[in-house]
Protein backbone atom coordinates (compact mmCIF):
# COMPACT_ATOMS: atom_id res chain seq x y z
CA UNK A 1 0.00 0.00 0.00
CA UNK A 2 1.24 3.38 -0.82
CA UNK A 3 2.05 6.07 2.13
CA UNK A 4 -1.14 8.43 0.17
CA UNK A 5 -3.38 5.30 0.80
CA UNK A 6 -2.11 4.68 4.65
CA UNK A 7 -2.20 8.29 5.23
CA UNK A 8 -6.17 8.51 3.68
CA UNK A 9 -6.90 5.36 5.78
CA UNK A 10 -5.84 6.71 8.88
CA UNK A 11 -7.63 10.26 8.11
CA UNK A 12 -10.69 8.74 7.68
CA UNK A 13 -10.17 6.35 11.04
CA UNK A 14 -9.63 9.42 12.82
CA UNK A 15 -12.61 11.17 11.49
CA UNK A 16 -15.22 8.58 11.63
CA UNK A 17 -14.24 7.89 15.66
CA UNK A 18 -14.01 11.71 15.85
CA UNK A 19 -18.11 12.08 14.70
CA UNK A 20 -19.09 8.63 16.73
CA UNK A 21 -17.40 10.14 19.96
CA UNK A 22 -19.85 13.46 19.69
CA UNK A 23 -22.94 11.97 19.02
CA UNK A 24 -24.65 10.58 22.17
CA UNK A 25 -24.73 7.51 23.08
CA UNK A 26 -27.94 5.91 23.59
CA UNK A 27 -26.94 2.52 23.87
CA UNK A 28 -24.25 2.77 26.61
CA UNK A 29 -21.17 1.74 24.26
CA UNK A 30 -18.89 4.61 25.79
CA UNK A 31 -20.08 4.51 29.29
CA UNK A 32 -17.16 2.38 30.75
CA UNK A 33 -16.14 3.83 33.75
CA UNK A 34 -18.48 6.93 33.73
CA UNK A 35 -20.72 7.65 36.39
CA UNK A 36 -24.58 8.28 35.76
CA UNK A 37 -25.68 11.69 37.03
CA UNK A 38 -29.22 10.53 37.01
CA UNK A 39 -31.53 11.49 40.28
CA UNK A 40 -34.82 9.16 40.61
CA UNK A 41 -38.24 10.77 42.12
CA UNK A 42 -40.92 8.70 42.47
CA UNK A 43 -44.40 10.55 43.90
CA UNK A 44 -47.89 9.29 45.09
CA UNK A 45 -50.51 10.84 45.60
CA UNK A 46 -54.04 11.85 45.13
CA UNK A 47 -55.95 14.52 42.23
CA UNK A 48 -58.90 15.99 42.22
CA UNK A 49 -59.99 17.79 38.79
CA UNK A 50 -62.71 19.14 36.60
CA UNK A 51 -63.65 18.06 33.42
CA UNK A 52 -65.34 20.13 30.84
CA UNK A 53 -66.63 19.35 27.73
CA UNK A 54 -70.50 19.57 26.88
CA UNK A 55 -71.32 18.17 30.27
CA UNK A 56 -69.10 18.95 33.50
CA UNK A 57 -67.69 16.27 35.60
CA UNK A 58 -65.81 16.28 38.66
CA UNK A 59 -62.97 14.06 38.88
CA UNK A 60 -61.03 12.47 42.03
CA UNK A 61 -57.85 9.94 41.96
CA UNK A 62 -54.87 8.47 42.41
CA UNK A 63 -52.06 8.94 40.06
CA UNK A 64 -47.80 7.59 40.53
CA UNK A 65 -45.28 9.75 39.19
CA UNK A 66 -41.72 8.58 37.90
CA UNK A 67 -39.43 11.10 37.19
CA UNK A 68 -35.52 10.74 35.87
CA UNK A 69 -33.99 14.07 36.69
CA UNK A 70 -31.08 14.73 34.40
CA UNK A 71 -28.95 17.42 33.39
CA UNK A 72 -30.02 16.48 29.73
CA UNK A 73 -33.12 14.82 28.70
CA UNK A 74 -35.15 14.52 31.74
CA UNK A 75 -38.67 12.65 31.44
CA UNK A 76 -41.55 12.19 32.95
CA UNK A 77 -44.08 9.17 33.06
CA UNK A 78 -47.57 8.99 35.65
CA UNK A 79 -49.68 6.39 35.77
CA UNK A 80 -53.48 7.12 37.16
CA UNK A 81 -56.75 5.84 37.98
CA UNK A 82 -59.94 7.54 39.31
CA UNK A 83 -63.08 7.91 38.69
CA UNK A 84 -65.31 11.13 37.26
CA UNK A 85 -69.06 12.02 38.41
CA UNK A 86 -71.78 14.34 36.22
CA UNK A 87 -74.55 15.16 39.92
CA UNK A 88 -76.87 16.58 36.69
CA UNK A 89 -77.27 13.30 34.54
CA UNK A 90 -76.32 10.62 36.82
CA UNK A 91 -73.23 9.14 34.93
CA UNK A 92 -70.03 7.55 36.73
CA UNK A 93 -66.67 7.04 34.99
CA UNK A 94 -63.86 4.86 35.54
CA UNK A 95 -60.64 5.67 34.07
CA UNK A 96 -57.11 4.46 33.93
CA UNK A 97 -54.62 6.09 32.11
CA UNK A 98 -50.76 6.59 31.50
CA UNK A 99 -49.16 9.99 30.13
CA UNK A 100 -45.72 10.77 29.34
CA UNK A 101 -43.54 14.46 29.77
CA UNK A 102 -40.32 14.26 27.52
CA UNK A 103 -38.57 17.09 29.07
CA UNK A 104 -38.92 19.61 31.89
CA UNK A 105 -41.05 22.26 29.93
CA UNK A 106 -42.78 19.93 27.57
CA UNK A 107 -46.20 18.55 26.15
CA UNK A 108 -47.79 15.57 28.44
CA UNK A 109 -48.61 12.45 26.00
CA UNK A 110 -50.96 10.16 27.13
CA UNK A 111 -53.91 7.48 27.19
CA UNK A 112 -56.78 6.80 29.06
CA UNK A 113 -58.91 3.35 28.81
CA UNK A 114 -62.47 4.57 30.08
CA UNK A 115 -65.52 2.84 31.65
CA UNK A 116 -68.98 4.85 31.53
CA UNK A 117 -72.49 4.23 32.71
CA UNK A 118 -75.69 5.95 33.65
CA UNK A 119 -76.67 3.31 35.81
CA UNK A 120 -78.67 1.67 32.51
CA UNK A 121 -76.15 1.45 29.93
CA UNK A 122 -72.55 1.18 29.70
CA UNK A 123 -69.73 2.50 27.00
CA UNK A 124 -66.22 2.10 27.39
CA UNK A 125 -63.33 3.52 25.35
CA UNK A 126 -60.01 4.86 24.80
CA UNK A 127 -58.83 8.53 25.21
CA UNK A 128 -55.74 9.92 23.70
CA UNK A 129 -54.64 12.88 25.37
CA UNK A 130 -52.01 16.14 25.35
CA UNK A 131 -51.75 18.54 28.09
CA UNK A 132 -49.01 20.63 29.63
CA UNK A 133 -48.39 19.77 33.45
CA UNK A 134 -46.81 22.95 35.62
CA UNK A 135 -46.53 22.85 39.44
CA UNK A 136 -49.43 20.44 40.44
CA UNK A 137 -51.70 21.16 38.24
CA UNK A 138 -52.06 19.52 34.77
CA UNK A 139 -54.11 20.61 32.26
CA UNK A 140 -55.12 18.13 29.22
CA UNK A 141 -57.56 17.75 26.32
CA UNK A 142 -58.62 14.76 24.47
CA UNK A 143 -61.47 12.84 22.17
CA UNK A 144 -62.76 9.74 23.97
CA UNK A 145 -63.48 7.17 21.33
CA UNK A 146 -66.70 5.16 22.72
CA UNK A 147 -68.80 1.91 22.10
CA UNK A 148 -72.03 2.73 21.01
CA UNK A 149 -75.57 3.08 23.60
CA UNK A 150 -79.04 3.62 22.39
CA UNK A 151 -80.03 6.15 25.22
CA UNK A 152 -76.67 7.03 27.04
CA UNK A 153 -75.65 10.25 24.70
CA UNK A 154 -74.75 12.58 28.35
CA UNK A 155 -70.90 12.12 28.26
CA UNK A 156 -68.32 14.18 26.99
CA UNK A 157 -66.51 13.07 23.97
CA UNK A 158 -64.04 16.32 23.19
CA UNK A 159 -63.04 17.56 26.63
CA UNK A 160 -60.32 19.50 28.74
CA UNK A 161 -59.80 18.86 32.42
CA UNK A 162 -57.83 20.71 34.85
CA UNK A 163 -56.38 18.53 37.87
CA UNK A 164 -54.87 19.31 40.79
CA UNK A 165 -52.33 16.96 42.39
CA UNK A 166 -51.46 16.31 45.86
CA UNK A 167 -48.31 14.59 46.94
CA UNK A 168 -48.03 12.18 50.12
CA UNK A 169 -45.30 10.38 49.42
CA UNK A 170 -42.17 10.37 47.70
CA UNK A 171 -39.07 8.72 47.06
CA UNK A 172 -35.91 10.29 45.85
CA UNK A 173 -32.93 8.26 44.58
CA UNK A 174 -29.59 9.71 44.40
CA UNK A 175 -26.67 8.23 42.76
CA UNK A 176 -23.93 6.37 44.20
Amino acid sequence: MSIWRKSSLLLILILISGIASSQPDHFGIFDIGRKKREINIVKTGPYFGLERGKYTNFEFGVERQWKKVKLREAETHAAHMGFNYNFRYNVLGYDLGYWFRPGRVSLTFGANLSFLTDFDENKFGFTPTIGYKIWRLHLQTGYKFLTSADFFNEHNTFFISLRLGWVTDRDIKLPK
